[in-house]
């Protein structure tokens, strides 16, 4: 069967639509309805790469561990710098995660942004288009491109429509992750010297000689670390979540941190094997330091967006202590445990930004007895909460029960502490919805607040369907994940693999 360039469509369509936006003016006194008209153009192109998204989904042979939907094109010429493009079981779940949250952050923009919305869309547009870009890239220097092309967008979703320490945490949050990725660039030259090749598959079935690996892998680590994030190089992502608008903390939470992630399954787990072998008990003690450190800190605080922040340090944990188990089961978790984080997390920030939209502060003190005045605001926000605790029967209970399952199986001892993680998680989730929902109204601005609108509701009910849909029918994930996992879990399983591990 002939299928069109899907890959190629959606990551250009968004620039193209981006063209347009920034093409659409009008008189002067029509300022309504060119604002109306590009929240309409940047919206429908969302849905048009989403279709793509859902199609590319549905001709995926979920028994084919090989790339599929590959394209590839000369770029450097000599130099064998190539276009190349192709997903497999584990990217084309980030690539819908970025299609469905897009047209998600363009609604929830919808009547918060006030000022400079034709900049705002076409920054989201681009963002867009490089997050498709960098999930679906087999080429080690386009993927640079890629990943490096997020931070300038999301640096100025920061620092222009954000709060009052906006251009403090844009800078914070641009120099960290760029800093990083120069030992990154570094790597990938020494990849391309050393192998003849950026061609991702062909790096991935050759594993660099041992010599090089622990240097290498480092430098992927200094990267990826920061991106995911990992303690004790969190600490831009706090700031960033509190002074980005909703929609920046939605797309930052649910896609962004997801690529420290699939950078370690792509680069550092089956092209570096030794060296993540010998790198292993590094990564799960400070795996189990951030489920425990980033609950602790969670638990007392009272800014609601910073709360939320910690909370997702804490579930990136689980990912990196899955990727390191070495087992297909840990690698399943682990990426499962990621798609469940970018819908929930995603849908926190939501929950807060409803809140803040109304009342102006994220201070959970001067909230209370939401119940009251807000019954289907309590309902969402109790599923999402739920989610986050990793209730059975949501999203989240799947992804940390496969992570912890690996990880038992490979290191009994952060396994058990890890699990300490879940028990933190529900004391501040839990106590955060108590407080947010129950107790008793003193602000009299609280009990004035409004329910959720359509518009609202129309944003929540997907996120809502789709949390509890994947908590009961995991397979629908896990049968195209299976098989990529199982790939990378053979290198580990390989003789010459295998004798390294002994010797250290």
């Amino acid at each position: 069967m002939n299928l069109p360039p899907v890959l190629s469509i959606m990551i250009f369509m968004p620039l193209i639509c981006a063209l347009m936006v920034g093409m659409v003016n009008g008189e002067k006194g029509d300022e309504l309805v060119v604002e109306k008209n590009i929240k309409h153009l940047s919206f429908f192109s969302s849905l048009f790469v989403l279709a793509f998204a859902i199609f590319m989904y549905y001709h995926f042979d979920p028994a084919d561990a090989s790339f599929q939907f590959v394209e590839k094109h000369s770029w450097f010429g000599d130099v064998g710098i190539s276009y190349h493009l192709g997903v497999d079981g584990i990217s084309i779940y980030f690539i819908l995660l970025s299609a469905f949250l897009t047209p998600v952050c363009v609604l929830a923009s919808w009547n918060s942004i006030k000022t400079c919305i034709k900049e705002y869309m076409i920054a989201f547009l681009v963002l867009e288009s490089f997050m498709i870009g960098a999930f679906s890239a087999l080429d080690s220097i386009l993927f640079y491109v890629f990943f490096e092309g997020v931070l300038l967008p999301m640096f100025l979703i920061i620092g222009i429509w954000g709060g009052g320490r906006r251009i403090y945490a844009s800078y914070k949050f641009f120099l960290y992750t760029l800093l990083g990725s120069v030992l990154m660039l570094l790597a990938l030259l020494t990849l391309y010297i050393q192998s003849g090749t950026t061609d991702i598959t062909v790096l991935m079935a050759q594993p660099v000689v041992p010599s090089l690996q622990k240097w290498l892998w480092l430098a992927f680590f200094a990267s990826f670390a920061v991106k995911l994030p990992m303690w004790p190089v969190h600490t831009w992502l706090p700031d960033a979540h509190v002074e980005a608008p909703t929609a920046g903390s939605v797309i930052l939470a649910g896609v962004l941190l997801k690529m420290g992630g699939y950078g370690f399954l792509r680069f550092s787990l089956p092209m570096l094997p030794d060296a993540s072998l010998y790198f292993a008990p590094f990564i799960m003690t400070l795996s189990v330091m951030a489920i425990i450190y980033a609950s602790l800190v969670a638990l007392v605080q009272e800014d609601m967006k910073r709360l939320v922040a910690y909370s997702s340090v804490a579930h990136m944990g689980f990912v990196t202590l899955g990727l390191f188990s070495f087992t297909t089961q840990g690698i399943e978790g682990a990426v499962f445990q990621m798609l469940s984080h970018g819908l929930i997390s995603a849908a926190l920030f939501l929950c807060v930004g409803v809140l803040y939209d109304r009342l102006h502060t994220r201070e959970i003190g001067r909230f209370g007895g939401l119940v009251k005045n807000m019954p289907n605001f309590a309902v969402v926000f109790m599923v999402f909460t739920l989610g986050a605790v990793g209730l059975p029967g949501t999203s989240g209970f799947i992804g940390e029960f496969l992570t912890l399952l690996g990880a038992y199986s490979t290191n009994t001892y952060a396994a058990v502490f890890a699990a300490s993680g879940l028990v933190l998680g529900a004391a501040y989730m839990l106590l955060f919805y108590r407080r947010i929902v129950f107790g008793p109204q003193d602000n009299q601005d609280v009990a004035n607040m409004e329910d959720i609108n359509i518009y609202e509701k129309i944003i929540f009910v997907p996120l809502i369907i789709m949390v509890l849909y994947l908590g009961l029918f995991p397979n629908v994930v896990l049968d195209r994940v299976s098989p990529a996992a199982a790939n990378i879990v053979e290198v580990y399983n390989s003789p010459a693999t295998g004798e390294e591990s002994k010797e250290q």
